[in-house]
This record gives C-alpha cells, sequence and structure tokens, in this order.
C-alpha cells in the first residue's frame, strides 16, 4: 500500500494534516472483515492530541524564555545607567573609600568616570592629593574606585 500526500513532520499542524490522510487511508484500505477497532482509533486520536499539546507547551516556553531573556537584558542595561548616572554626580565631588594598602579610609577628588567595556560597571578615577595619613606620612595617589567600595561623599563646590 503506498500513501500519498506525507510531509515531512516539522509541526503540529503538519503532523495533523498528516494523521488524516493516514488513518482515511488506513479506513479505505482496512480488510472489511477485521475493521479497524473503535478503542484504536480512539487511542490514536488521543495520542495526536497529546502530541499536539505537548508541541504548543513547548512554544509557549520558548516564548516566556525569550520574553524573560529580553527583560532580564533591558534590567541590567537600566542597572548600568542609573550607575553611570550616579558616577556622573560625584565626578568634583570628595568621595571616602578605603585603602587597603594603608589599612585606613582616605578621601580624594573624582576627576574621571572609566566605564569596563566587558562588564559595563562604572568606576572613578580618585585623585588624593596630601591626604595625612595615621602614621603621619603624606599622601598623594590616583586610585580606580568602585562605586559600591564609597563610603562617604562629601560635595566640596561650596567650599
Amino acid at each position: 500500500m503506498e500513501v500519498q500526500g506525507v510531509t515531512d513532520p516539522t509541526s503540529a499542524s503538519s503532523q495533523k494534516m498528516d494523521f488524516m490522510t493516514l488513518l482515511i487511508t488506513q479506513m479505505q484500505n482496512q480488510n472489511p472483515l477485521e475493521p479497524m477497532s473503535n478503542e484504536a482509533m480512539a487511542a490514536q486520536l488521543a495520542q495526536f492530541s497529546q502530541l499536539e499539546l505537548t508541541e504548543e507547551m513547548n512554544g509557549s516556553i520558548s516564548s516566556m524564555n525569550s520574553t524573560m531573556g529580553e527583560l532580564n537584558s533591558s534590567f541590567q542595561g537600566s542597572l548600568l545607567m542609573a550607575e553611570y548616572d550616579y558616577a556622573k554626580s560625584l565626578l568634583g565631588k570628595d568621595v571616602e573609600f578605603h585603602d587597603p594598602a594603608n589599612q585606613q579610609d582616605v578621601m580624594g577628588k573624582v576627576d574621571q568616570i572609566n566605564i569596563d567595556p566587558e562588564t559595563g560597571y562604572s568606576s572613578l578615577n580618585v585623585n588624593v592629593k596630601d591626604f595625612e595619613l595615621m602614621n603621619g606620612q603624606t599622601l598623594t595617589d590616583t586610585y580606580r574606585v568602585y562605586l559600591n567600595n564609597i563610603s562617604g561623599i562629601r560635595d566640596n563646590s561650596n567650599l
């Protein structure tokens, strides 16, 4: 028996048409003395319906994953822009941060914002000038400070 009109199974709708074509062909060519039982036909239809629902569910899950990915990337972009705006607001201000080399907090003026090209995170160039350390020495240096390491801010524009 040759079956005509069966397409490549790529989606539930094409599979449904293929199934119906096969079912009709099977019914036309069945042995009249041993016809297909109603139970067998119902079982085949139920299996096909389950397959169709599973494919729809997979499509829905894929769509949800895509939407979540887009939301996550747009949320991450919003956070990076907010961080950059905050960093810009610190230009010209004195910030306090911990200097691990000297084991104490130091203060310096923010003179530049840096954006890490790989992560997009902002950092600041902070010029520490003539800062007196606890050991009596004077510190003059430039530090790269990430925003989460800032412990204090002083607006020196009114000084």
